[in-house]
Protein backbone atom coordinates (compact mmCIF):
# COMPACT_ATOMS: atom_id res chain seq x y z
CA UNK A 1 0.00 0.00 0.00
CA UNK A 2 1.43 2.95 -0.77
CA UNK A 3 0.42 6.32 1.57
CA UNK A 4 1.85 9.62 0.89
CA UNK A 5 2.41 12.10 4.17
CA UNK A 6 0.04 14.37 2.59
CA UNK A 7 -2.12 13.93 -0.56
CA UNK A 8 -2.98 16.95 -2.02
CA UNK A 9 -4.65 14.98 -4.99
CA UNK A 10 -7.96 14.00 -4.00
CA UNK A 11 -8.73 17.43 -2.50
CA UNK A 12 -8.00 19.14 -5.87
CA UNK A 13 -10.36 16.08 -7.39
CA UNK A 14 -13.34 17.16 -5.44
CA UNK A 15 -13.00 20.87 -6.43
CA UNK A 16 -11.93 20.74 -9.74
CA UNK A 17 -14.40 21.85 -11.75
CA UNK A 18 -15.14 24.83 -9.12
CA UNK A 19 -11.36 25.59 -9.06
CA UNK A 20 -11.07 25.05 -13.01
CA UNK A 21 -13.91 27.54 -13.49
CA UNK A 22 -12.80 30.12 -11.16
CA UNK A 23 -9.33 30.19 -12.48
CA UNK A 24 -10.51 30.60 -16.20
CA UNK A 25 -12.63 33.49 -15.46
CA UNK A 26 -9.74 35.79 -13.80
CA UNK A 27 -7.09 34.68 -17.09
CA UNK A 28 -10.17 36.04 -19.21
CA UNK A 29 -10.64 39.14 -16.90
CA UNK A 30 -7.06 39.35 -16.42
CA UNK A 31 -7.37 40.42 -12.89
CA UNK A 32 -3.82 38.28 -11.97
CA UNK A 33 -2.71 40.72 -9.05
CA UNK A 34 -5.03 41.41 -6.29
CA UNK A 35 -8.82 42.05 -7.36
CA UNK A 36 -11.77 41.06 -7.02
CA UNK A 37 -10.98 37.36 -5.71
CA UNK A 38 -8.74 38.30 -3.05
CA UNK A 39 -10.30 41.29 -1.73
CA UNK A 40 -13.12 38.38 -1.02
CA UNK A 41 -10.96 36.01 0.23
CA UNK A 42 -9.78 38.35 2.65
CA UNK A 43 -13.55 39.58 3.82
CA UNK A 44 -14.55 35.51 4.18
CA UNK A 45 -11.12 34.74 5.98
CA UNK A 46 -11.78 37.97 8.24
CA UNK A 47 -14.81 36.82 9.04
CA UNK A 48 -14.08 33.21 9.55
CA UNK A 49 -11.15 33.79 12.38
CA UNK A 50 -13.39 36.71 14.25
CA UNK A 51 -11.11 39.76 13.22
CA UNK A 52 -12.57 43.36 11.95
CA UNK A 53 -10.37 42.78 8.58
CA UNK A 54 -7.53 40.47 6.69
CA UNK A 55 -4.46 41.57 4.46
CA UNK A 56 -3.83 38.95 2.08
CA UNK A 57 0.33 38.61 1.01
CA UNK A 58 2.39 36.93 -0.99
CA UNK A 59 3.41 34.00 1.86
CA UNK A 60 3.29 33.33 5.61
CA UNK A 61 6.82 34.86 6.21
CA UNK A 62 5.94 37.68 4.25
CA UNK A 63 3.01 37.68 6.72
CA UNK A 64 5.11 37.32 9.67
CA UNK A 65 7.74 40.02 8.34
CA UNK A 66 5.11 42.87 7.54
CA UNK A 67 3.47 42.24 11.67
CA UNK A 68 6.48 42.95 13.02
CA UNK A 69 6.61 46.02 11.13
CA UNK A 70 3.22 47.16 11.77
CA UNK A 71 4.12 46.65 15.51
CA UNK A 72 7.37 49.11 15.19
CA UNK A 73 9.29 46.36 15.95
CA UNK A 74 13.02 47.55 14.33
CA UNK A 75 16.60 47.39 15.07
CA UNK A 76 17.69 47.12 19.00
CA UNK A 77 14.50 45.51 19.92
CA UNK A 78 14.21 41.71 21.30
CA UNK A 79 11.80 39.57 20.45
CA UNK A 80 10.83 36.69 21.97
CA UNK A 81 10.30 33.28 19.76
CA UNK A 82 10.13 29.50 20.35
CA UNK A 83 13.75 27.80 19.07
CA UNK A 84 11.26 24.98 17.71
CA UNK A 85 9.61 26.23 14.79
CA UNK A 86 10.20 26.77 11.18
CA UNK A 87 12.83 28.87 10.60
CA UNK A 88 10.74 31.72 8.84
CA UNK A 89 9.40 32.47 12.29
CA UNK A 90 12.70 33.66 12.93
CA UNK A 91 13.96 34.94 9.75
CA UNK A 92 10.85 37.90 9.73
CA UNK A 93 12.59 39.24 12.66
CA UNK A 94 15.92 39.26 11.79
CA UNK A 95 14.36 41.35 8.84
CA UNK A 96 13.30 44.29 10.86
CA UNK A 97 17.11 44.48 12.46
CA UNK A 98 15.12 43.11 15.33
CA UNK A 99 17.02 40.34 18.13
CA UNK A 100 15.44 37.06 18.50
CA UNK A 101 14.93 35.58 22.05
CA UNK A 102 14.94 32.17 21.85
CA UNK A 103 13.69 29.93 24.58
CA UNK A 104 12.91 26.26 25.11
CA UNK A 105 8.66 24.52 24.28
CA UNK A 106 6.65 22.89 27.15
CA UNK A 107 7.36 18.96 27.06
CA UNK A 108 3.81 18.10 26.40
CA UNK A 109 2.78 20.26 23.70
CA UNK A 110 6.01 21.00 22.23
CA UNK A 111 4.38 25.06 21.89
CA UNK A 112 5.82 28.06 24.30
CA UNK A 113 4.85 28.50 28.20
CA UNK A 114 4.22 31.30 30.31
CA UNK A 115 7.06 30.59 32.16
CA UNK A 116 9.54 30.41 29.68
CA UNK A 117 8.41 33.66 28.25
CA UNK A 118 7.95 35.49 31.65
CA UNK A 119 12.12 34.33 32.22
CA UNK A 120 13.08 36.17 28.90
CA UNK A 121 11.29 39.25 29.28
CA UNK A 122 13.32 42.75 29.66
CA UNK A 123 13.18 46.10 29.21
CA UNK A 124 14.41 46.02 25.84
CA UNK A 125 11.20 42.69 24.63
CA UNK A 126 8.48 44.61 22.12
CA UNK A 127 7.61 41.46 20.76
CA UNK A 128 6.56 37.92 21.35
CA UNK A 129 5.43 35.68 18.79
CA UNK A 130 3.59 32.66 19.58
CA UNK A 131 3.50 29.37 17.21
CA UNK A 132 0.59 27.28 17.02
CA UNK A 133 2.71 24.21 16.23
CA UNK A 134 1.22 21.26 14.74
CA UNK A 135 -2.08 22.79 14.56
CA UNK A 136 -2.23 22.81 19.12
CA UNK A 137 -3.26 26.30 20.54
CA UNK A 138 -0.55 28.07 22.83
CA UNK A 139 -2.41 28.49 26.08
CA UNK A 140 -2.57 32.25 25.58
CA UNK A 141 -3.84 33.81 28.56
CA UNK A 142 -0.80 34.09 30.91
CA UNK A 143 0.77 35.54 27.99
CA UNK A 144 -1.47 37.94 27.09
CA UNK A 145 -1.76 39.24 30.72
CA UNK A 146 1.54 39.94 30.63
CA UNK A 147 2.18 41.22 27.78
CA UNK A 148 -0.60 43.58 28.04
CA UNK A 149 0.80 44.99 31.44
CA UNK A 150 4.12 45.74 29.74
CA UNK A 151 2.83 47.13 26.56
CA UNK A 152 4.53 44.15 24.11
CA UNK A 153 2.97 43.25 21.15
CA UNK A 154 1.48 39.27 20.62
CA UNK A 155 1.94 37.98 17.59
CA UNK A 156 0.37 34.74 16.86
CA UNK A 157 2.28 32.55 14.14
CA UNK A 158 -0.86 30.52 13.14
CA UNK A 159 0.66 28.85 10.19
CA UNK A 160 -0.15 25.75 10.83
CA UNK A 161 -3.60 25.66 12.72
CA UNK A 162 -6.21 27.48 10.35
CA UNK A 163 -9.40 27.23 12.32
CA UNK A 164 -7.99 25.83 15.52
CA UNK A 165 -9.86 27.33 18.59
CA UNK A 166 -8.95 28.59 22.32
CA UNK A 167 -11.54 29.80 24.53
CA UNK A 168 -13.63 29.43 22.10
CA UNK A 169 -12.16 31.98 19.77
CA UNK A 170 -9.87 30.99 16.82
CA UNK A 171 -6.65 31.46 16.21
CA UNK A 172 -5.38 34.95 14.68
CA UNK A 173 -8.00 36.59 16.79
CA UNK A 174 -6.65 36.26 20.37
CA UNK A 175 -3.50 37.89 19.86
CA UNK A 176 -2.49 41.84 19.28
CA UNK A 177 -2.32 40.03 15.20
CA UNK A 178 -1.94 37.14 13.48
CA UNK A 179 -0.42 35.31 10.52
CA UNK A 180 -0.93 32.88 8.42
CA UNK A 181 0.66 30.71 5.70
CA UNK A 182 -1.41 29.28 2.73
CA UNK A 183 1.66 26.95 1.71
CA UNK A 184 0.04 24.29 -0.26
CA UNK A 185 0.07 21.43 2.24
CA UNK A 186 -1.62 23.80 4.84
CA UNK A 187 -4.85 22.98 6.31
CA UNK A 188 -6.31 25.64 4.13
CA UNK A 189 -3.66 25.75 0.75
CA UNK A 190 -3.44 27.56 -1.83
CA UNK A 191 -1.87 26.49 -5.30
CA UNK A 192 1.48 27.86 -4.59
CA UNK A 193 2.70 30.26 -1.72
CA UNK A 194 0.54 32.81 -0.34
CA UNK A 195 -0.19 34.24 3.43
CA UNK A 196 -2.57 36.83 5.38
CA UNK A 197 -2.32 38.89 8.30
CA UNK A 198 -5.57 38.93 10.42
CA UNK A 199 -6.09 41.79 13.79
CA UNK A 200 -8.72 43.68 14.88
CA UNK A 201 -6.56 47.05 14.80
CA UNK A 202 -7.83 48.83 11.90
CA UNK A 203 -3.86 50.98 11.73
CA UNK A 204 -2.13 48.14 11.33
CA UNK A 205 -3.92 46.60 8.71
CA UNK A 206 -3.88 49.70 7.06
CA UNK A 207 0.05 50.17 7.12
CA UNK A 208 0.60 46.22 6.12
CA UNK A 209 -1.73 47.02 3.14
CA UNK A 210 0.34 49.55 2.60
CA UNK A 211 3.53 47.90 2.91
CA UNK A 212 2.37 45.16 0.36
CA UNK A 213 2.29 47.19 -2.68
CA UNK A 214 5.50 49.44 -2.53
CA UNK A 215 4.50 51.79 0.74
CA UNK A 216 1.51 52.47 -1.57
CA UNK A 217 -1.41 55.18 0.13
CA UNK A 218 -2.83 55.50 -3.28
CA UNK A 219 -2.14 54.56 -6.61
CA UNK A 220 1.49 55.89 -7.46
CA UNK A 221 1.79 57.66 -4.37
CA UNK A 222 4.23 56.22 -2.23
CA UNK A 223 4.47 56.86 1.25
CA UNK A 224 7.50 54.97 3.21
CA UNK A 225 9.73 51.98 1.29
CA UNK A 226 7.91 48.87 0.99
CA UNK A 227 7.81 45.74 -0.64
CA UNK A 228 5.76 43.54 -3.51
CA UNK A 229 4.32 41.27 -1.49
CA UNK A 230 1.10 41.20 -3.09
CA UNK A 231 -1.13 37.99 -3.32
CA UNK A 232 -2.33 36.79 -6.69
CA UNK A 233 -5.76 36.46 -8.15
CA UNK A 234 -5.08 32.92 -8.68
CA UNK A 235 -4.70 31.80 -5.16
CA UNK A 236 -7.31 34.37 -3.56
CA UNK A 237 -9.65 32.09 -5.85
CA UNK A 238 -8.24 28.78 -4.35
CA UNK A 239 -8.54 29.89 -0.97
CA UNK A 240 -12.22 31.59 -1.43
CA UNK A 241 -13.54 28.18 -2.61
CA UNK A 242 -11.68 25.87 0.19
CA UNK A 243 -12.53 28.25 3.04
CA UNK A 244 -16.12 26.81 2.50
CA UNK A 245 -14.68 23.06 3.22
CA UNK A 246 -12.08 24.22 5.92
CA UNK A 247 -14.42 22.96 8.85
CA UNK A 248 -15.18 19.98 7.45
CA UNK A 249 -11.69 19.07 6.76
CA UNK A 250 -10.64 19.62 10.26
CA UNK A 251 -13.02 17.71 11.24
CA UNK A 252 -11.97 14.76 9.26
CA UNK A 253 -8.17 15.49 10.48
CA UNK A 254 -9.64 15.23 14.21
CA UNK A 255 -11.12 11.71 13.36
CA UNK A 256 -8.12 10.66 11.64
CA UNK A 257 -6.22 11.59 14.50
CA UNK A 258 -8.63 9.67 16.71
CA UNK A 259 -8.31 6.51 14.87
CA UNK A 260 -4.37 7.14 15.37
CA UNK A 261 -4.79 7.19 18.96
CA UNK A 262 -6.59 4.05 19.15
CA UNK A 263 -4.36 2.05 16.53
CA UNK A 264 -1.77 2.85 18.00
CA UNK A 265 -2.03 2.27 21.84
CA UNK A 266 1.00 -0.43 22.83
CA UNK A 267 3.06 0.80 21.01
CA UNK A 268 6.28 2.90 22.37
CA UNK A 269 5.49 6.02 20.73
CA UNK A 270 4.42 9.43 22.59
CA UNK A 271 1.62 10.45 20.60
CA UNK A 272 0.41 14.21 20.28
CA UNK A 273 -0.77 16.08 22.94
CA UNK A 274 -5.04 15.52 23.21
CA UNK A 275 -7.48 18.90 23.26
CA UNK A 276 -7.47 20.57 27.08
CA UNK A 277 -11.30 21.44 27.95
CA UNK A 278 -10.95 24.87 25.86
CA UNK A 279 -8.67 23.99 23.22
CA UNK A 280 -9.65 22.22 19.94
CA UNK A 281 -6.52 21.56 17.31
CA UNK A 282 -6.50 20.89 14.18
CA UNK A 283 -3.69 18.75 13.40
CA UNK A 284 -2.06 19.86 10.43
CA UNK A 285 0.37 17.14 11.58
CA UNK A 286 0.48 14.39 13.38
CA UNK A 287 3.41 14.28 15.05
CA UNK A 288 4.58 11.74 17.56
CA UNK A 289 8.03 11.02 19.29
CA UNK A 290 9.68 7.71 18.52
CA UNK A 291 12.46 5.37 19.98
CA UNK A 292 15.18 4.58 17.02
CA UNK A 293 13.25 7.34 15.10
CA UNK A 294 15.33 6.99 12.43
CA UNK A 295 15.51 2.84 12.00
CA UNK A 296 11.87 3.97 12.11
CA UNK A 297 11.43 6.33 9.50
CA UNK A 298 13.10 3.53 6.79
CA UNK A 299 10.77 0.77 7.59
CA UNK A 300 8.27 2.84 6.64
CA UNK A 301 9.26 4.42 3.60
CA UNK A 302 10.54 0.67 2.71
CA UNK A 303 6.65 -0.60 3.17
CA UNK A 304 4.91 2.62 0.95
CA UNK A 305 4.15 4.97 3.74
CA UNK A 306 5.63 8.69 3.66
CA UNK A 307 6.67 10.54 6.60
CA UNK A 308 8.64 13.83 8.04
CA UNK A 309 10.54 15.11 10.44
CA UNK A 310 9.34 18.37 11.54
CA UNK A 311 12.07 19.65 11.89
CA UNK A 312 15.69 18.13 11.95
CA UNK A 313 17.60 21.10 14.41
CA UNK A 314 16.25 23.53 16.59
CA UNK A 315 16.60 27.13 15.64
CA UNK A 316 19.39 27.55 18.16
CA UNK A 317 21.14 24.81 16.74
CA UNK A 318 20.71 26.10 13.03
CA UNK A 319 23.95 26.90 10.92
CA UNK A 320 22.31 30.61 10.13
CA UNK A 321 22.07 30.85 14.05
CA UNK A 322 25.28 29.62 14.81
CA UNK A 323 27.06 31.59 12.66
CA UNK A 324 25.48 34.78 13.77
CA UNK A 325 25.07 34.79 17.33
CA UNK A 326 27.39 32.00 18.41
CA UNK A 327 26.38 28.98 20.91
CA UNK A 328 22.96 29.23 22.74
CA UNK A 329 22.32 27.79 25.73
CA UNK A 330 20.92 24.26 26.05
CA UNK A 331 16.93 24.14 25.21
CA UNK A 332 16.95 20.38 26.27
CA UNK A 333 13.30 19.65 25.06
CA UNK A 334 14.15 21.35 21.48
CA UNK A 335 17.10 19.42 21.46
CA UNK A 336 15.43 16.10 22.36
CA UNK A 337 12.47 16.57 20.01
CA UNK A 338 14.75 17.02 17.13
CA UNK A 339 15.99 13.31 17.75
CA UNK A 340 12.55 12.11 17.95
CA UNK A 341 9.74 13.29 16.24
CA UNK A 342 8.17 11.84 13.23
CA UNK A 343 5.56 12.77 11.03
CA UNK A 344 2.92 10.35 10.51
CA UNK A 345 0.38 10.52 6.77
CA UNK A 346 -2.59 12.64 8.16
CA UNK A 347 -4.80 14.33 5.13
CA UNK A 348 -8.78 14.62 5.39
CA UNK A 349 -9.21 11.89 3.17
CA UNK A 350 -6.80 9.26 4.76
CA UNK A 351 -8.74 6.49 5.59
CA UNK A 352 -9.38 3.58 8.94
CA UNK A 353 -7.92 1.32 6.54
CA UNK A 354 -4.36 3.63 5.85
CA UNK A 355 -4.25 4.25 9.27
CA UNK A 356 -4.19 0.16 10.36
CA UNK A 357 -1.88 -0.24 7.94
CA UNK A 358 0.38 2.45 9.27
CA UNK A 359 0.03 1.41 12.96
CA UNK A 360 0.21 -2.10 11.91
CA UNK A 361 3.95 -1.65 10.18
CA UNK A 362 4.85 0.75 13.20
CA UNK A 363 3.94 -2.17 15.36
CA UNK A 364 5.90 -4.74 13.30
CA UNK A 365 8.78 -2.70 13.13
CA UNK A 366 8.90 -2.16 17.20
CA UNK A 367 7.83 -6.14 17.39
Amino acid sequence: MKIPLVDLGQQYGELKSEIDASLRSICEKTQFILGPSVADFEAAFAEYCGTKGCVAVNSGTSALHLALLAAGIGPGDEVICPSWTFIATIEAVMYTGATPILIDSEEETYNTGPDAVRAAITEKTKAIILVHLYGHPVRMSEVMEMAQEREIAVIEDAAQAHGAMLDGKRVGSIGDIGCFSFYPSKNLGAFGEGGAVTSNNEEWLAHIRSLRSHGETERYVHGEIGFNMRMSGFQGAVLGIKLKHLDVWNEKRRTAASMYRNALKGTPLILPADDRSNTKQVYHMFVVRAPKRDELRASLTEKGIGTGIHYLRPTHKQPLWISRFGDHRPLPVSERLADEVISLPIFPELSEEQVSYIAGSIKDFYA
